[in-house]
């Protein structure tokens, strides 16, 4: 069911977060770089949620490479969901569920952001509470620097794991109420 746009949640400063209550909603984060063609897969899928009318427990972040900045994102909510390219040899547009414990739990080839997103991981485990995190991967096989194009399969598997962002959102959600 397609509606007006919805923009994403755009952080510009910590006030965002204590505006309202967020301890029944869950962040859904796309990350990546936008500019690096199917390693940005996380920042589409993003975008098409936006044009979709949404749960309302559910916030939606074009997280970007944005590593330490997104700190802030982790003391807010207790639930985030991170969607995120990986290069794990399996075919392009395979969608896979992780529940990673720790940063070292995360794929092992989180293409060029690979550094930042696991030092914030394991910043994270070190606050005094920690979020219930799952990640959705999206595989690729190669980078293409200085594009927004996507690889057809990698397109193709955005509104599947779109369903199951929001499937999986569902379950999270009837479990906390």
């Amino acid at each position: 069911m397609n509606i007006k746009e919805r923009p994403p949640v755009a952080i510009c400063s910590d006030s965002h977060f204590f505006e309202k209550d967020k301890s029944n909603s869950i962040l859904v984060m796309g990350v990546g770089n936008y500019l690096m063609g199917d390693e940005g897969i996380g920042v589409h899928i993003i975008q098409e949620m936006s044009k979709n009318q949404l749960p309302e427990y559910i916030d939606i972040l074009d997280g970007g490479t944005g590593g330490f900045l997104l700190l802030n994102c982790f003391e807010a909510y207790k639930t985030i969901i991170f969607v995120d390219a990986t290069m794990d040899g399996k075919p392009a547009g395979t969608i896979s569920l992780i529940r990673p414990k720790f940063a070292s739990d995360f794929p092992s080839a989180l293409s060029v952001h690979d550094v930042g997103l696991k030092d914030m991981i394991e910043a994270v485990y070190l606050m005094e509470e920690i979020p219930d995190i799952h990640l959705f991967t999206v595989s690729i096989e190669e980078l293409n620097p200085m594009t927004i194009e996507l690889n057809e399969k990698v397109s193709a598997a955005i509104p599947e794991i779109i369903k199951q962002i929001l499937n999986h959102s569902a379950e999270l959600h009837l479990k906390k109420s």
